[in-house]
């Protein structure tokens, strides 16, 4: 891999060694799970709104970040995820993979991004160790995020799950987004079959 972005030909098997995966995923031969963090803090993301003519309204907001949060999303939509108030960092990645390891039960693979708390040497040092639990991670090319679907995940709850009364208080954002993290795949579902767009 070079130090810039990718070229064309990394790339491109980068995006078929994800199509090999998911394909062994469709059937049962391994789990495949997409992982991210993101942050939520006080500051909607509320493109637009309506209101009756003459009348004007506003959202109290607060830039101060509420939690970070670590997941880690299949394609069925199963959802584990690893809240944090500070930052996550590398050795935190590694309890959340560490605690993780405890719940697989097919060989498991992990798509990640490459920034720097994912490759960090304390993460490095952890891979065989993982790899004998049946846990293995695949790193996509550099500069792809439009190829982890778990981004789509952290835009449907901030873009549209979300509600303006959920940004009242501190407690009332978290309170809304556990009970996203805890619906997801129920009350709160993606059709990644039309939304996923990597065999493109």
């Amino acid at each position: 891999m070079t130090a810039g972005k990718p070229t064309e030909a990394e790339y491109s098997q980068g995006v078929q060694d994800l199509q090999t995966l998911m394909t062994l995923s469709t059937l049962k031969h391994i789990d495949l799970y997409f992982a991210d963090e993101s942050g939520f803090s006080r500051l909607p993301q509320i493109p637009y709104g309506w209101l009756p003519k003459g009348e004007q309204t506003g959202i109290l907001s607060d830039s101060k970040r509420v939690m970070n949060v670590f997941g880690l999303m299949s394609l069925d939509q199963k959802l584990y995820t690893y809240p944090v108030k500070g930052t996550i960092n590398s050795d935190f990645i590694c309890q959340a993979l560490d605690d993780f390891c405890s719940t697989i039960t097919l060989p498991t693979v992990i798509v990640l991004d490459q920034a720097t708390w994912h490759t960090a040497a304390s993460i490095q040092n952890r891979i065989q160790k993982w790899q004998s639990k049946n846990l293995f991670l695949f790193f996509l090319p550099k500069y792809s995020p439009h190829l982890n679907a778990i981004e789509i995940l952290w835009r449907k709850i901030k873009y549209k799950w979300l509600k303006p009364k959920d940004y009242l208080s501190e407690q009332d954002l978290k309170d809304a987004i556990f009970h996203i993290f805890q619906n997801f795949g129920k009350l709160f579902q993606i059709n990644f079959s039309k939304n996923f767009y990597l065999l493109q």
